[in-house]
């Protein structure tokens, strides 16, 4: 796709998920926020805490980045101790304090980002991003925890077209998803052509053998690892294809350990990125 969005408008996209995913939690109290979610040992109030404290940590990335680069060599060396330490500063919050931690952290990331150059290149826990690439991932983020949110609260989750974002590093990511497996980049082309929930079809590269088609809303479920590649209504033809969807990710941090296909192993286990 060509005409890579502004920061402007990357932003008002993310608060406007951001927004969506309030009105699900804000009524909810503390036994609420206890509620489990797909992600195996993540409650809804842990799905909080992960986007509050990487809000966090992206800010950081740009304003800090000798500081984060230290937190990021710490977390490398204790992975588990790292995610453990964060969730029990969201589990030790009351109810109103993890929601005002939440609605706090995503509004100084959005203030932040408004006015940070796109191109302006940003660490993170993976590969080094521009600012607009890092705006994109907390799209992502938000989206994804959003829909563990959704599925344990038994709410469908509304398509809307602005999940041309996650669709888009989805695409993006796919040499790193093997890099982080530690298998040889992909060379051959793979197209994607999806239908968006407007109707209209977003389109990438090009080949004669191998391709990925159908609704973005499946595409971007499998790129996020919310949903199995069986469970979809996605069409992969080719072996390049083929390889590329069965381990997708677009998320940083190690390895995802996807979903069990839902008429396999019932409601599954969803990956926590």
């Amino acid at each position: 796709m060509s005409d890579a969005p502004s920061m402007a408008e990357l932003c008002d996209d993310l608060r406007s998920e951001h927004e969506w995913l309030r009105t699900l939690v804000e009524k909810l109290d503390a036994s609420g926020l206890m509620t489990p979610t797909p992600a195996e040992g993540w409650s809804i109030a842990d799905q909080l805490t992960h986007l509050a404290f990487f809000d966090g940590k992206a800010v950081q990335a740009a304003v800090d980045p000798d500081a984060f680069a230290a937190e990021v060599a710490r977390a490398i060396d204790d992975i588990e101790g790292y995610e453990q330490a964060y969730l029990e500063m969201g589990r030790s919050k009351s109810a109103f304090d993890l929601l005002g931690w939440f609605q706090g952290s995503r509004d100084r990331l959005i203030n932040f980002f408004s006015r940070i150059d796109p191109k302006e290149r940003l660490p993170w826990y993976g590969p080094p991003m521009s600012a607009r690439s890092s705006a994109t991932a907390r799209f992502m983020e938000t989206w994804a925890h959003g829909l563990d949110v959704a599925d344990a609260l038994g709410v469908e989750r509304p398509a809307k077209d602005n999940i041309r974002h996650v669709c888009d590093l989805g695409v993006r990511t796919r040499t790193f998803t093997f890099v982080l497996r530690g298998l040889p980049e992909p060379t051959a082309p793979v197209r994607v052509a999806l239908t968006a929930p407007s109707g209209s079809t977003w389109e990438w590269g090009e080949s004669e053998s191998d391709s990925v088609s159908g609704p973005a809303m499946d595409f971007a479920m499998v790129v996020t690892q919310r949903r199995n590649l069986r469970d979809t209504s996605l069409l992969v033809t080719g072996p390049a294809a083929t390889e590329w969807m069965t381990i997708a990710q677009c998320f940083a941090g190690p390895p995802g350990p996807g979903r069990e296909p839902r008429d396999v192993a019932g409601p599954g286990r969803e990956p926590r990125d």
